[in-house]
């Protein structure tokens, strides 16, 4: 653990380590397991708050799956739960992943001469909300972007809001999202990318299952809309490297296929996933050789 004021507290250590020690300085007790990919995105948060108080706040990590009598003891019912002791007692907390701010706003009745609170960076909370989302946890994203939203606009994290509903599959909120992005022109790229996504999203979502389109190329190799509708559902599920070869693949067999349909994917492929990808510039020459 890098910071000198953190410490993991086990049931037998945790009266001296966290409820003796509160009565000195606050102790900030994370309730964590590692596979809640929730905790993961805020104990970093809960680092950075702690660090900035210079010692006059201490946070201890209790790991739920090797501490179940703790967990029992403080009757914790979902993960992460946050609880802060002072004078041996349970005197705030939370549970779920909150902002910055708002752990700051709980915890400033508590601790004494707390440090100079710098604004908020989106970009923490940009990252933490695409940690969720990487993790599995649009929802958790959402209602955590949504809520620093309320108190000021902020295009960084729209973007990431739309990347969350869209993982979530809340297509007409996440065209709503897109299209609130004050500045358009400073993020071009991404706002492309993003509505790459979305229109591969509501393809996805009238076409057969993936076991029937595979049944049905199984029959006739020379299926286009199948072939294609199968790159559709890679490029939904997150294999751009089995999507861009089966639309390839459909171009060197069918190129006039639904007007140019396989070129035009491509290029919006392409755009999903940035000029400088190593899946975009190995596709993009191999495009090239099939075209010319």
């Amino acid at each position: 653990m890098s910071s000198p004021y953190l410490f993991d507290a086990t049931t037998d250590t945790f009266d001296r380590y966290v409820l003796e020690n509160s009565f000195h300085k606050p102790v900030l007790v994370d309730f964590w397991a590692d596979w809640c990919a929730p905790c993961k995105a805020l104990f970093p948060v809960l680092e950075k708050i702690v660090d900035s108080y210079e010692g006059e706040l201490l946070l201890a990590k209790v790991n739920c799956d090797a501490e179940p009598g703790l967990t029992e003891r403080f009757g914790i019912r979902s993960l992460p739960t946050v609880v802060l002791f002072k004078d041996g007692q349970p005197v705030e907390g939370f549970a779920g992943v909150q902002t910055e701010s708002a752990i700051r706003e709980l915890l400033t009745p508590h601790v004494n001469e707390p440090a100079p609170v710098a604004e908020q960076p989106g970009e923490d909370l940009a990252s933490q909300a695409q940690a969720l989302i990487d993790a599995g946890q649009p929802q958790q994203a959402i209602t955590l972007l949504q809520s620093a939203l309320q108190a000021e606009p902020d295009d960084a994290l729209l973007l990431v809001l739309a990347r969350a509903l869209l993982a979530d599959n809340q297509l007409d909120d996440a065209e709503q999202v897109i299209s609130a992005v004050q500045q358009q022109d400073s993020h071009k790229q991404t706002l492309s990318a993003l509505k790459a996504q979305l229109n591969f999203a509501r393809q996805t979502s009238d076409i057969p299952s993936r076991e029937q389109l595979q049944a049905r190329l199984n029959a006739d190799a020379g299926d286009s809309e199948a072939r294609y509708q199968l790159a559709l559902h890679d490029l939904t599920d997150g294999h751009g490297d089995s999507a861009l070869a089966s639309l390839l693949d459909l171009l060197q067999r069918d190129r006039s296929w639904n007007d140019g349909a396989a070129q035009k994917t491509l290029l919006q492929v392409f755009d999903l996933l940035g000029g400088d990808h190593p899946l975009t510039v190995q596709y993009r020459r191999k495009l090239y050789q099939a075209l010319y």
